[in-house]
């Protein structure tokens, strides 16, 4: 059975965003070395595939969120250590070491951690002790959301980001919070706060 590092589940835009951020530490340190990281998400299921994004910062006015949804999933998996599944988690259960997590097409996997970027219709995983409450952002009524403290923290070795985490539905700020929770997890490898950035040679 494999095990990565980190096991996503959701591939919008914060499931996404968390692993670009994730795969982007690579083999830069020495705490990153060897990490594997999966997305699990049963494509076409995010809102995104609906929308046209006219106020994304940085991204042009007019983009369908197909197109964008399609870009970063290509910008994520240009890092070797990142993986996608088209499938649909079922179940996940605490273990001594870690998660197991099982899918709807029979697939098991083992995960030091997850994140769960699930969205805000509904959670229906089962095996997983999570409060969910009703959603405290949506212009929606119904709409549910996974308790955390505050920073996309549920419990050990599990974080909530994007909807399903109490933001606000915009893509920004969907994304901002899958980045958050990569930092955190990186932060709680290198024993302190940690960002991931670059700069242009010769600066």
């Amino acid at each position: 059975m494999e095990k990565f590092d980190v096991l996503i589940v959701g591939g919008g835009p914060a499931g996404l965003s968390c692993a670009i951020t994730l795969g982007s530490a690579n083999d830069r340190f020495e705490w990153s070395k060897n990490r594997k990281y999966l997305i699990i998400d049963n494509e076409g299921g995010s809102d995104l595939m609906k929308a046209l994004l006219n106020n994304v910062p940085g991204v042009p006015k007019g983009t369908l969120g197909k197109e964008f949804l399609k870009q970063l999933k290509e910008q994520a998996l240009e890092y070797e250590n990142v993986k996608f599944e088209d499938d649909r988690v079922v179940k996940i259960e605490e273990t001594n070491d870690g998660f197991k997590v099982q899918t709807e097409k029979g697939k098991e996997y083992l995960a030091d951690n997850i994140v769960l970027a699930t969205g805000f219709h509904e959670f229906n995983i089962e095996g997983l002790d999570v409060e969910v409450v009703p959603n405290i952002t949506s212009p929606r009524p119904g709409k549910i959301m996974i308790k955390h403290d505050g920073m996309f923290r549920v419990k050990d070795g599990v974080w909530v980001a994007g909807n399903a985490a109490g933001c606000f539905t915009m893509v920004a700020s969907a994304s901002g919070s899958g980045v958050h929770v990569a930092c955190d997890i990186m932060s709680k490898w290198a024993g302190k706060n940690v960002v991931i950035h670059d700069v242009p040679k010769g600066k």
